[in-house]
């Protein structure tokens, strides 16, 4: 099949169903948790960390280079500063709401969330709103 036919979770499951492995066998031949390899042959994974690549290309005993080409690119600079600046007042002003959720501003998906306190050379408080995507490698940056 050619790489646009199918995506990133097909492609590791025929990979793994070609060396004849389940996908307990997989995990452990690739150390990672049984979790991981159904979340992305499932398909809730659209890209990789480049430690979770290699260890599946060592399970899969492939490049993992072939891994990569099956992976969503996403273009950051569709997230304007704009946007990013919104999403921070956003979380900034919601933080202690319970039910607050926000979109990803590339794929739509929910952001994750959180506010890190941070403190300068004056021990003055600094409260840094930081968000990800639980889809797309969107990060909301400083």
């Amino acid at each position: 099949m050619k790489k646009q036919d199918i995506s990133l979770g097909q492609f590791i499951a025929q990979k793994r169903e070609l060396l004849g492995l389940s996908q307990e066998d997989l995990a452990l031949k690739s150390s990672l948790s049984i979790e991981q390899v159904q979340s992305i042959e499932q398909g809730l994974e659209l890209f990789l960390a480049s430690t979770i690549r290699q260890k599946l290309a060592k399970g899969l005993k492939i490049d993992n280079k072939e891994i990569k080409q099956y992976e969503i690119k996403t273009d950051f600079a569709l997230a304007k500063n704009s946007q990013m600046d919104s999403i921070r007042e956003a979380i900034l002003l919601n933080s202690q709401n319970p039910n607050f959720t926000i979109e990803c501003p590339l794929c739509g998906e929910k952001l994750i969330t959180r506010i890190a306190k941070l403190y300068d050379l004056e021990d003055n408080l600094i409260l840094r709103p930081k968000a990800r995507c639980s889809k797309c490698p969107f990060q909301l940056v400083d």
